[in-house]
Formats: structure tokens, sequence, C-alpha cells
């Protein structure tokens, strides 16, 4: 997709790494990585390694997270089917930074529900726009239902790492 921007799974993977030791060497305790894109195969990897001497190291949110989220926002669309540009993000945009939302956006719904070569194809094999999902659900109100109880659930993640 035009305008994307990435980074290698072994640049993230180095630049986590190396985040975190820097942090352990100055005395910090513990991290809590906030991932804000979905499953991210590299960020679980390393946390599984960096825990392999103790829990200091944590991946927010988790699944069950999202998945409580989704519910106490009242999402309407499911986490297969709302997977890029949909329901759940759109609703973020709208409350946290609604300037970034263009107009006709309600307009750009768009279903993959089968995704089976994701891996190989990229986004591109699956949608012309880069939306999977159903951004005319989204709202400000989802939104903000959704950081509380993302907000919510990131203290259970805190309480297991660095000693709390």
């Amino acid at each position: 997709m035009p305008g994307t921007v990435s980074i290698s799974a072994a640049t993230l993977y180095a630049v986590i790494n190396d985040t975190w030791r820097s942090l352990q060497a100055s005395g910090v305790p513990g991290l809590l990585i906030v991932n804000g894109h979905g499953e991210n195969y590299v960020l679980s990897n390393v946390v599984q390694e960096a825990n392999t001497a103790g829990s200091h190291v944590a991946l927010f949110p988790a699944r069950e997270d999202w998945h409580r989220a989704r519910e106490a926002a009242g999402l309407k669309s499911s986490s297969a089917e709302d997977m890029h540009g949909g329901e759940l993000e759109v609703s973020l945009l709208l409350h946290g930074a609604p300037h970034l939302v263009r107009d006709g956006i309600e307009e750009d719904d768009h279903d993959a529900p089968e995704r089976p070569h994701l891996l190989t194809l990229g986004m591109a094999g699956y949608t012309q726009n880069g939306i999977i999902g159903r951004p005319s659900l989204g709202t400000a109100e989802k939104g903000k239902a959704i950081l509380v109880s993302l907000s919510r659930s990131a203290s259970s993640h805190l309480s297991l790492i660095g000693g709390n």
C-alpha cells in the first residue's frame, strides 16, 4: 500500500531486545510493550525469550483484552471480520483524533472473510483500499469505551512484571 513504512522482523526484534536490556541495566524492573498492530509474532517471541528468567516483560493488549474491549464497547463486528481500518480502529480514531478520519469512510466497508494467503499476498491481496472491516459502524463513544476497557486490562499485565 502506498505510504506504508515497514521495518524487518529482525530490526523490530533487535530494537525491543536492546531497549529491554538497556532498561534492565538501568535498574528498571519490568517493561510493558503496548502493541497497536494486532497479532505480532516477533513481539510475542521477544517477550517469551525475555521471560525465561522470570516475569519481567509483558505484551499488551492480549487477545483476551481486545475481546473484553470489543464487548464493553458493544462492537457489532467480530475480530475476524474487523481486521484493518474497520469498526474498532475507526472508533478509536473518532474518539482520539477525529481529524484523521476522512469524510466518506462510512462508504468504505469491505468484507474479506477468508484470507488464507494473507502472509504471502499481504493486505493488497484482499483489499484495494486497505480496509477489511466496517468503518461505517465506528463511533467516538465506542472508541472511548474501548480505551476505558483496555486501561482496566493493563493493570493485570503490569502487576505481573517487575515484581509489582
